[in-house]
């Protein structure tokens, strides 16, 4: 279960990578993308990929997933994924002016785990609090930690994912928690700060999801990127890893992901790209959604 495909690029209209416009075509129906979300995971499942990985903020993701599932019913052997605490805002615009709000409250949660649970059924198999900090309320939160522990109790495992600078602060911090079995965080060459943080995540027994591993393109595209396939290799290398998602958009994109299986990477090859982790989350604030 090494490498997964998220479906956040094609889920949506509009998204963060770089090259969106070359990646989609100029209409964008609720139709078209189903479609090309169908086809992704044909190819994906067919390529041996056996977890998506969803959220309630992804537009029709969890939509089009369950539709994909429903039809496949010989499809028995994958592990979804999907995260709550943001919600869609967009409305299927490339332009809007905000795409997704965020609130980690106990209302939030029920209700956008009818919304998932009415896409998903009992295929739902992790549930993530989408985007903890250090400050979030969702680690202290003794109602939610129960309604979580309820939901752990039906066979779904619980878990958050990461985002900001200091990923490895909400990741111990949530390791204290007890509840939380999954982890879903950033990393990649330009951004390995949360690295450590994910080892003791791993040595504690989370499931471990590596996100934006191409750092939203640009370590995909460039002269001195070192291309989608080496920057995925870089992650699959990292012992702690137990899926890194690929989000391709692309049959090309996701055929050309999944060649980093066959790659012996060597990261440290590549460690002069690291940068500074608040230099990194402020460059990703102004990637323009496309």
């Amino acid at each position: 279960m090494k490498i997964g495909l998220g479906l956040a690029a094609v889920g949506r209209p509009g998204y963060i990578n770089l090259g969106r416009a070359a990646d989609l075509p100029a209409e964008r129906s609720v139709e078209v993308m189903r479609s090309r979300a169908h086809e992704l995971l044909d190819q994906a499942y067919a390529g041996g990929v056996r977890y998506f990985d969803v959220a309630r903020s992804y537009g029709l993701a969890e939509e089009f997933l369950g539709q994909w599932l429903w039809g496949r019913p010989e499809v028995d052997d994958v592990t979804v994924g999907s995260k709550w605490g943001y919600t869609y805002t967009a409305g299927w615009r490339i332009d809007a002016d905000v795409h997704e709000v965020k609130d980690h409250s106990v209302a939030t949660f029920e209700r956008q785990l009818g919304e998932t649970r009415e896409q998903l059924g009992d295929r739902l198999g992790i549930y993530q609090i989408h985007s903890v900090t250090p400050d979030s309320p969702a680690l202290h939160d003794v109602e939610l930690h129960a309604r979580l522990a309820d939901l752990a109790a039906q066979g779904v495992v619980i878990g958050l994912s990461t985002s900001g600078p200091e990923q490895a602060a909400a990741i111990r911090a949530a390791l204290k928690v007890k509840l939380f079995r999954s982890v879903q965080a950033t990393w990649n060459l330009l951004e390995p700060s949360a690295g450590p943080a994910l080892a003791e995540a791993h040595d504690a027994g989370c499931v471990v999801i590596v996100k934006e591993a191409l750092a939203n393109g640009r370590l995909a595209v460039g002269e001195h990127a070192p291309g989608d396939a080496a920057a995925l290799a870089a992650v699959l290398a990292q012992p702690w890893a137990t899926v890194v998602l690929s989000g391709a958009a692309t049959g090309e994109q996701l055929a050309s992901n999944l060649r980093a299986r066959e790659l012996d990477a060597d990261p440290v090859r590549w460690r002069y790209l690291a940068m500074p982790a608040a230099a990194y989350w402020q460059e990703r604030s102004r990637l323009p959604w496309g």
